[in-house]
């Protein structure tokens, strides 16, 4: 059985800090939305430090954990893992500010505001020392040789879709402009180069999450992809605890290959929501060409598994009957 957890004294220090904050802003950001009544396009301003805090408490705690796995290049991953903590920091403390004086953080081109004009170049520039970290990251991850295979699996795959995750929002900034003024919470005009919808940069949003319900929105594709690798991480876990019950799971390699097919379905997964937003199309209103890639996703994952349990099971059973027999003499 794969043992997942390690000591959390272990953990790197500076993500776990990170985690803790992240996670203090999201009890601020809750307190926030039930006193405070103001809106951002008819979004609680307190809604979005909420959503930020609550990913990156997520994000920073894996890589707080992950980092304990390193063992080829530990000094430079952890060197880069306090960048990203201190980065991530520094991004989210900005859209609290923002949020908190009822303005728009994110996009914002007002320059009547010093505020504002101090805290757009670390917006972003904080977002691409993340992304940067991110990907240096990554590359440590890919040179590690320790652990389990079916683990290995996973947080490979997991740090890879993460890391197109964050690619997709810088990719649509910089790629697509939608100038336009808004209002903000205190009533004053504000001109914006960008939105997160496509199709309809600032769309109609849906419930807790604001993604657009009439237009495509980058930020479905963004949060699937960067919440991969607790997915496929929870899968490994799963499996490894099934194993105790399943004596055809005790094989490393059956693991791996069955964390693969969920691999190959969330990856899928990932691919259908962005090609979905791209065409400028709302992830609760899906056209029969989504649904069709959903379905082909979802019998191509199902196909593998059932071909590596039916497999790995046969291979038990056939294993146990050579036994019984030896056992017998």
């Amino acid at each position: 059985m794969i043992s997942l957890l390690t000591p959390l004294r272990t953990w790197h220090r500076p993500l776990l800090v990170c985690a803790a904050l992240m996670l203090g802003l999201v009890l601020v950001s809750g307190v926030g939305l039930v006193v405070d009544g103001r809106t951002l396009l008819d979004e609680p301003v307190w809604v979005k430090p909420l959503k930020f805090g609550f990913a990156f408490a997520l994000y920073a705690g894996t890589l707080a954990w992950l980092l304990t796995k390193l063992t080829r290049g530990r000094r430079l991953g952890r060197w880069v893992g306090t960048v990203f903590a201190v980065a991530a920091t520094l991004e989210v403390g900005a859209i609290t500010v923002q949020a908190a004086r009822g303005t728009f953080s994110h996009f914002n081109a007002d320059q009547s505001d010093p505020v504002t004009l101090a805290l757009v170049p670390l917006l972003s520039f904080g977002v691409l020392v993340i992304v940067i970290a991110q990907l240096v990251l990554a590359v440590v991850v890919l040179i590690q040789r320790t652990g389990g295979a079916a683990l290995k699996r996973a947080i490979r795959a997991g740090l890879a879709l993460a890391t197109f995750g964050m690619l997709v929002p810088v990719f649509w900034m910089v790629t697509e402009v939608h100038a336009r003024t808004v209002t903000d919470a205190n009533g004053r005009s504000v001109p914006m180069y960008q939105g997160h919808g496509i199709g309809d940069p600032d769309g109609h949003g849906m419930p807790l999450t604001n993604w657009s319900a009439t237009g495509g929105d980058f930020r479905v594709p963004h949060f699937f992809a960067l919440h991969g690798i607790q997915v496929l991480l929870l899968v490994t876990a799963v499996l490894a605890a099934l194993a105790a019950r399943h004596v055809w799971l005790r094989d490393e390699k059956v693991r791996a290959r069955l964390v693969g097919s969920a691999t190959l379905g969330y990856t899928g997964l990932v691919a259908v929501v962005t090609w979905q937003a791209w065409r400028g199309q709302s992830l609760i209103h899906p056209d029969p060409a989504t649904l069709l890639a959903l379905a082909v996703v979802l019998l191509l994952t199902a196909a593998t598994t059932a071909r590596v349990i039916i497999t790995a099971r046969r291979r038990a059973a056939t294993a146990r009957a050579f036994e019984l027999p030896e056992m017998a003499r």
